[in-house]
C-alpha cells in the first residue's frame, strides 16, 4: 500500500522536520505516525480503530494519542483532511469540452476510481460521521466538491434546461454517481468495477439526454 504521508500537509500533519527543533521534529513525526497509523486500519478494514490499536500500529505509546491530539475526533478530522488532499486528483477542474460521450466516460473513470479508493474509509466514517462534527462537516465539503464536478462536466447539457429542471437534473446526477450508488452497485449487487461504470454511464447518459 502506498504511504499516505505526502497527503497529510493539509491535516496540519507535516512532513517536512525542521532540524534546528528536535523536540517539534520528534513531535510532526509522531503527528504523521499517529494519522498514517489511523488511516492505514481505515483502509484495511477496520470501522471504529481505537486510540490504543492506532498507537500500537504507530509504535507510539498511548499517551502520545492525546499529547498530539486533543482527542479521537480531532484525530479523525485531520485524517478526512489528509483524505480529501489525497483524493483531489480524482476531481477534474477543467470546463466541459468534446462530445458528450467522451465526458460521460471521461467523468466515469475519474468518480469510480475516486469511489473505490474511499470506499474503506467511506464506511468507517459513516459509523463515526453521528459523533464528529468535525468529520461531518469535512463529508459535506467533500460532497459538494463532487457535486461541483458534476456541474462542470455537463455544463453544456445542463445549461440548455429551465433553471429548476437543472437543479433537478444535477441532484439527480449527484444521487446517480455519489458514494451510495456505488456501494450498492459493488456490494449488495455485486458488480464488478467496469459493469458498475456502465451502470453509472446509463444512468448519467439517461439523465442528461432528459434536459434536452
Amino acid at each position: 500500500m502506498q504511504c499516505p504521508c505526502k497527503y497529510l500537509k493539509l491535516a496540519g500533519v507535516s512532513t517536512t522536520y525542521p532540524r534546528i527543533d528536535g523536540r517539534n521534529a520528534r513531535g510532526e513525526r509522531t503527528r504523521t505516525a499517529l494519522a498514517t497509523a489511523l488511516l492505514a486500519l481505515l483502509e484495511e478494514g477496520y470501522l471504529r480503530p481505537t486510540s490504543a490499536e492506532v498507537a500500537e500500529r504507530a509504535g507510539v505509546s498511548l499517551r502520545s494519542v492525546f499529547q498530539h491530539f486533543e482527542d479521537m475526533e480531532s484525530l479523525y478530522a485531520a485524517v478526512a483532511d489528509a483524505q480529501m488532499e489525497r483524493l483531489g486528483r480524482f476531481i477534474s477542474q477543467e470546463t466541459a469540452e468534446g462530445p458528450l460521450g467522451s465526458r460521460v466516460t471521461a467523468f466515469v473513470e475519474r468518480r469510480s476510481q475516486l469511489l473505490e479508493t474511499v470506499t474503506p474509509v467511506r464506511r468507517a466514517a459513516i459509523l463515526q460521521e453521528p459523533f464528529s462534527e468535525e468529520l461531518a462537516r469535512r463529508l459535506r465539503s467533500a460532497h459538494d466538491m463532487a457535486r461541483d464536478e458534476i456541474e462542470r462536466a455537463f455544463a453544456p447539457e445542463l445549461a440548455m434546461a429551465p433553471l429548476e429542471e437543472r437543479s433537478h437534473a444535477v441532484w439527480a446526477l449527484d444521487v446517480a454517481t455519489n458514494w451510495s450508488a456505488w456501494d450498492t452497485s459493488r456490494r449488495l449487487n455485486g458488480l464488478s468495477i467496469e459493469n458498475s461504470k456502465r451502470v453509472m454511464e446509463r444512468m448519467i447518459v439517461a439523465l442528461v439526454k432528459e434536459t434536452d
